[in-house]
């Protein structure tokens, strides 16, 4: 559309100047010519809005739709809870703290408090300022040589080909300038993950991008090139995604360039899907003699995996692998069944995996159970977008969370759904080189780097106004929900806590016996 302008632009003001030279009366066209080329330039010209840039003129009409709808449409709340876009309020609140505008809701809450699924936090009567200092958490179990102190705020796994490389530039830049990390997703490491030195988590999937050989297996030798690099902070195994569990990452063809299949080391012209399963691996056990595989040659750096919760004996049989080999991940990052993807199946979107919430849990509570815990820290990966969200995340056994779709939102996303055609209109989610410029990495990484500090920020006044120091000293029961018209619950009663041991001593009481009976270190 930049180039379309152009051209149009440059053969009117011509057509006019020659037009003249026969009937000069028709200069006066220049009048409204050229304020409406001046215009498109300006419009090519500035960075904060994409739009605009990707589309002069024109994209003036989103800007003006949004300026004269009512205003409290602005803040109409949609739960986001059942696996639906971010409602509009999600979005508003992301955009404001991204770009630094004022944040505040005028009239109150804007939500139906008296809703099925409203929730909030137990305030205190007694609230205190909580120390900074715990916004980060320490990462690294006891056979970590380099552990990794990361914040409690991340950006989740979203990889170079689904997004462009000026939005992996922005989120990666962002990421270094509010020292926080960003997760590659599983389509390689790309220089653009590693261009502007922002801390990495290098996550790994099914298809092995970046550590494969020409048989698309597993390659320690490529691995050990990259994982000892020094951005690269934590290594992730990706098991599942929350928003295609059971099903291989999918690339479509008409997102492919020639950089893109060398990094990835993939053939051009046909839709990149990766495997279903691993092949490095295939029981429990070798899951975990792979992570210690990793963490070796990696130089002792944090490794842990990603999933989403499906059949609960098979996580269960990972953590009695753990205790048979006495092999721990770092880390275990859990997806939820309503993640969000560029491109899936329909039904696996929708009805495929467990959601965050109760996923979150029942991790917490088996590693509690199998007197784990203390190894082990958890990674919430899920609809993160507001300091309360992060929250119920920490009150359900989180030590940190990441983010994708807020993060994208930070960018200039603006759900447009065009992820899998590459056409997104902001040259956010497409290698299309016209689309692409109009996303400006300088004033992008400045949104993502904002947005992170201002949630991380409201996170730490929520956790205040609840009375608490630290974020290990939230629990479940400051989570309040209404669970019916006439009913209101704690999480501690929707999410029943194990003891530490209790799957040891006494699994018949755990809720997860038949589970545990039939989970196996031996076989998924």
């Amino acid at each position: 559309m930049r180039t379309l302008f152009s051209v149009i632009a440059a053969v009117l003001v011509l057509a006019i100047a020659l037009g003249a030279m026969v009937w000069p009366q028709i200069l006066w066209a220049y009048v409204v010519v050229l304020p409406l080329v001046a215009r498109g330039i300006a419009d090519m010209l500035q960075t904060k809005h994409a739009i605009k840039r990707n589309f002069p003129l024109i994209g003036h009409a989103r800007y003006l739709l949004e300026m004269i709808r009512p205003e409290v449409n602005q803040y109409f709340i949609e739960s986001n809870s059942d696996g639906k876009p971010f409602s509009r309020n999600d979005r508003s609140i992301i955009y404001q703290r991204a770009k630094g505008e004022l944040d505040s809701l005028p009239f109150g809450t804007q939500r139906d408090v008296y809703a099925t699924g409203y929730e909030w936090i137990n305030h205190s009567l007694a609230p205190v300022h909580p120390d900074p200092q715990f916004a980060r958490v320490m990462v690294g179990g006891p056979d970590c040589t380099q552990p990794y102190s990361a914040s409690i705020f991340n950006v989740s796994g979203m990889s170079y080909g689904s997004l462009s490389k000026n939005a992996v530039l922005a989120l990666n830049t962002g990421a270094k300038q509010g020292g926080f990390a960003h997760n590659t997703g599983e389509g390689g490491l790309s220089p653009y993950h590693l261009e502007p030195g922002g801390d990495v988590f290098w996550q790994i999937g099914t298809g092995y991008f970046s550590c494969r050989d020409k048989a698309g297996r597993f390659s320690e030798q490529e691995f050990a090139k990259r994982a000892t690099l020094p951005n690269v902070k934590m290594i992730e195994v990706k098991l599942s995604q929350g928003a295609k569990p059971g099903h291989g990452g999918i690339l479509p063809a008409s997102k492919l360039t020639q950089e893109i299949v060398d990094i990835r080391g993939v053939e051009f012209g046909q839709d990149v899907i990766s495997p279903p399963a691993h092949t490095a691996f295939s029981t429990p056990t070798e899951l975990l003699q792979f992570l210690k595989r990793l963490r070796d040659v990696s130089g002792g750096k944090p490794v842990g995996f990603k999933l989403c919760v499906g059949k609960r004996h098979e996580f269960l049989g990972i953590v009695k692998a753990m205790m048979a080999t006495g092999i721990t991940p770092d880390f275990i990052t859990v997806d939820g069944g309503e993640g969000g993807t560029g491109a899936a199946p329909l039904e696996f979107s929708d009805s495929v995996g467990t959601p965050l919430n109760e996923g979150l849990s029942f991790v917490h509570n088996a590693l509690v159970g199998a007197e784990l815990r203390d190894r082990i820290r958890v990674i919430a990966s899920g609809k993160v977008n507001t300091g309360f969200a992060l929250a119920t995340k920490v009150a359900l056994g989180a030590d940190m969370c990441n983010a994708a779709r807020a993060m994208m939102f930070a960018i200039g996303c603006i759900q447009a759904l065009r992820c899998n055609s590459n056409q997104c209109p902001t040259g956010v989610a497409t290698q299309n080189p016209e689309l692409v410029a109009g996303l400006h990495v300088g004033d992008k990484s400045e949104r993502v780097a904002r947005y992170h500090r201002e949630t991380v920020k409201s996170f730490f006044e929520v956790l205040g106004a609840a009375g608490l120091q630290r974020p290990a000293d939230l629990k479940p029961w400051f989570i309040m929900k209404r669970v019916s018209a006439m009913e209101i619950r704690s999480y501690a009663e929707i999410y029943p806590q194990l003891v530490p041991g209790q799957l040891l001593t006494s699994p018949g009481t755990s809720g997860m016996s038949r589970a545990w009976e039939h989970a196996n270190a031996l076989q998924f």
